[in-house]
């Protein structure tokens, strides 16, 4: 069964305030459109600690033109996929920085069953190092559905509009530029459903790595956006103090 959010959190006017909570490593995970980044970004900010992407990663090491970033180029160039290994030892290089002493969010990683035990024998090596705590977002397929399918983009001043939730004033005309709005070839309801059939793939196993060893919770990602992040910082205590 998937742990309960706690209703003990640092709350002010339904907002999230600083933690006294080492929070660790923790790993967000949220479908397509469920919020993940918005709130990874509301937790550097309540913890100030990094988010470590592993998209942001690839990307710096080939600009930067590390050893690991000329690999993964060449690797990519040739039209696959870089592997595992190499992104483990990306994540593995990051972690070694200073700002990560009180915890992390990790975005993206580990996507795989393989990569969570790879992640938790690499923590399990360092003294006074905290184990992975995994909080996933929950938001209704349909809202999510909604969320994707209708969004729209003013394709000069890159405003984001939402025909169902957030629309503009004028039926398909950016508010500010006066431009026409356009959707993004990847946000169909056919690309949707295959990107959550993946998802759905990688992601149960690791869930349920974490659920079975009692660091996994789940959080209403339906809901503003101070409140989702303040259910997860109580998660993240809760599940703290249980271990």
């Amino acid at each position: 069964m998937s742990s309960s959010v706690s209703s003990e959190t640092h709350m002010e006017a339904g907002r999230a305030t600083e933690s006294d909570t080492v929070p660790g490593p923790i790993l967000l995970l949220g479908a397509p459109g469920g919020g993940k980044g918005t709130q990874a970004k509301e937790l550097v900010k309540i913890w100030h600690i990094p988010q470590i992407s592993t998209g942001d990663l690839l990307r710096g090491n080939v600009a930067q033109g590390t050893n690991l970033g000329k690999m993964a180029k060449e690797i990519m160039a040739r039209g696959e996929l870089v592997p595992d290994s190499l992104v483990d030892e990306m994540v593995a290089a990051r972690l070694l920085e200073p700002d990560t002493a009180r915890g992390y969010i990790l975005d993206g990683f580990p996507r795989t069953l393989g990569q969570a035990h790879w992640l938790d024998g690499r923590l399990g090596a360092q003294i006074e190092s905290l184990p992975v705590v995994a909080i996933s977002i929950q938001v209704n397929y349909n809202q999510l559905l909604r969320r994707i399918t209708g969004r729209r983009n003013c394709p000069v001043c890159q405003t984001i509009y939402n025909i169902y939730m957030h629309p503009s004033q004028r039926e398909g005309i950016c508010d500010v530029e006066g431009a026409e709005l356009v959707q993004r070839a990847d946000d169909t309801e056919e690309v949707f459903k295959e990107r959550m059939r993946a998802y759905e793939a990688l992601t149960a196993p690791v869930v349920e790595h974490y659920r079975t060893q009692g660091r996994f919770a789940e959080v209403d990602g339906d809901r503003p956006i101070p409140e989702i992040a303040a259910g997860i910082v109580a998660a993240v205590e809760r599940l703290r103090k249980a271990a």
